[in-house]
């Protein structure tokens, strides 16, 4: 269900977790089991499905005022009133205020995209640069642990698409990813993520020269 463009401003209930951030497009599956979260999710299939997913940082014990909305795209209810939910990132917010907390958060929050790309703007080269270190990691990863991994074959190639492609598989680097889905430009996003995997292509690189000095 695409959220309406005329629509600037909503309330929208609101799903804090743990170093998870959410990117447009990508799925999430969720396990609700927390009683408030219920009522939630029992709300939200009554009416479009939508809500908000904002990272939640443990250690300051606060939640991202940037976050993506999810929309429920398959649910299953178990006995105990569980609800197995899977769902798919769609547009970006920015929390402007809490309009409730209990039984759990429900935000005021603005629709926010990347700007526009100015008519000199050619992503082009910088979107197959950076796919090109993604294989190469990709590669040096297969070496180095000695298993068969390959990249989907539905990447995409979109700069826009791809730079949230890549961003959503950060894993364990849930800070890096909030400040990548803060970002409001597309090529700044894509250049910063060339910076890192250009880091970790030349990390993995050295470690495959040392294991192969070390096991000729």
């Amino acid at each position: 269900m695409a959220i309406p463009s005329s629509i600037a401003v909503r309330e929208l209930p609101l799903f804090p977790l743990p170093d998870v951030v959410l990117f447009p497009g990508r799925p999430l599956p969720l396990h609700i089991f927390e009683y408030r979260y219920r009522i939630m999710m029992n709300t939200i299939l009554e009416e479009d499905r939508q809500f908000g997913v904002l990272m939640w940082d443990p250690t300051q014990g606060t939640a991202a005022n940037v976050g993506c909305c999810a929309e429920i795209t398959h649910y299953e209810r178990l006995p105990d009133d569980r609800i197995m939910v899977v769902t798919l990132g769609q547009q970006r917010f920015h929390v402007l205020h809490y309009v409730r907390e209990k039984p759990y958060r429900v935000g005021l929050v603005e629709w926010i995209e990347d700007h526009p790309l100015t008519p000199d703007q050619d992503l082009s080269r910088l979107t197959v640069e950076v796919a090109q270190l993604l294989q190469d990691v990709v590669r040096l990863s297969a070496k180095l642990t000695e298993q068969d991994i390959n990249l989907p074959e539905d990447i995409p190639h979109s700069p826009l698409e791809l730079s949230y492609w890549i961003a959503s598989n950060f894993y364990g680097a849930a800070m890096e990813q909030q400040s990548l889905l803060e970002m409001q430009d597309t090529q700044s996003r894509l250049e910063r993520e060339a910076e890192i995997l250009t880091s970790t292509r030349n990390h993995l690189a050295a470690r495959t020269v040392l294991k192969d000095t070390l096991n000729p």
